[in-house]
């Protein structure tokens, strides 16, 4: 694939939500298809019902703290219903799903607009190899540059040489600055250095890259708390944005990642990557619930605007009405 190809016009919502919709078409069929399957000539929710729901949002990585809240508020609204259609029924469980997962709170951003009273904005990027994090990364970055924001990426995985250099082609392609010490160095003199740097040259977004080893907690808690403090020393609010990026399709992986990160260090946003190559779109669902994390971001595709912003409400009417 060309370098080039990654990027693209910037849609209006409703084409947004039409990708969205055709994104997430294995979640829908593999969740939709089969709850539609399961209420096929029902008019009420009973046991058995409830039972094979339970089922099927177990088995569709929504993880089973998050489906027994889902089952026992389904059961709360439609225990009084004597008759309930099938749109009624999806209608429900949408207004159920979105209800539990958290919404974006400050001090993080609700789109890529950024308020004048916290510049730079900082963003501290975590999540193991191989989820799609630097190139995360990188899309952020083409989302702010394309505003015209001054943007600073901070080279701070230095035990990956591939992800170092990929920083570096992400500078090219979005006009960022860089601010890297190579291979084998400290990863929070990097950060410290890249955070002075957007402090002196008026920068508007720090996003800083870490390092996805998950060699053991300890190592992995100092490590991001050093990186916290050093940051400090020239915002003392910041980070402003502790992003934890998953992979969708590790399915219940995901969970043990978001737990060893949410340990580490301040967990306040998520991005959930590769989302339409799978049918494992609950793990959406699940995380956020059950870790009490909103989800900022979702990656539909290759391109830099296939990082979208997530909004609840699209999400589960793109996964559970027709």
């Amino acid at each position: 694939m060309s370098i080039f190809n990654i990027f693209g016009k910037k849609k209006n919502p409703e084409e947004d939500k039409q990708e969205t919709r055709e994104a997430l078409q294995q979640t829908r069929e593999h969740l939709f298809t089969r709850i539609g399957r399961a209420f096929a000539g029902k008019s009420t929710v009973d046991e058995a019902f409830l039972d094979e729901l339970e089922e099927i949002l177990i088995t569709s990585d929504v993880g089973v703290e998050t489906t027994v809240k889902i089952i026992d508020a389904l059961n709360q609204k439609v225990s009084s219903e004597k008759y309930l259609g099938q749109q009624e029924l999806n209608d429900r469980i949408s207004v159920v799903i979105a209800s539990l997962m958290p919404d974006i709170h400050e001090p993080v951003q609700q789109d890529f607009t950024l308020s004048t009273a916290t510049k730079p904005y900082i963003v501290l990027v975590v999540g193991v190899n191989g989820v799609g994090k630097t190139t995360t990364i990188g899309k952020m970055a083409w989302h702010y540059t394309t505003q015209g924001k001054k943007v600073v990426l901070a080279a701070g995985d230095t035990f990956r040489a591939a992800a170092v250099d990929q920083l570096g082609i992400w500078k090219e392609r979005t006009g960022a600055e860089i601010i890297s010490h190579g291979m084998n160095t400290d990863p929070s003199s990097v950060a410290f250095d890249a955070v002075k740097y957007g402090v002196d040259n008026d920068a508007d977004v720090v996003i800083i890259d870490t390092a996805g080893r998950l060699h053991n907690k300890v190592s992995l808690m100092n490590e991001l708390a050093k990186m916290k403090r050093v940051v400090q020393k020239f915002k003392e609010d910041a980070p402003h944005e502790v992003v934890l990026v998953i992979d969708a399709t590790t399915g219940q992986n995901a969970y043990e990642q978001a737990r060893h990160f949410t340990a580490a260090t301040q967990v306040n946003a998520l991005a959930v990557t590769k989302l339409d190559g799978t049918a494992r779109g609950g793990v959406v669902i699940g995380v956020s619930e059950q870790f009490n994390i909103p989800v900022k971001y979702i990656g539909l595709g290759e391109k830099a605007e296939d990082l979208k912003l997530f909004d609840k409400k699209v999400f589960v009417q793109s996964v559970f009405q027709s």
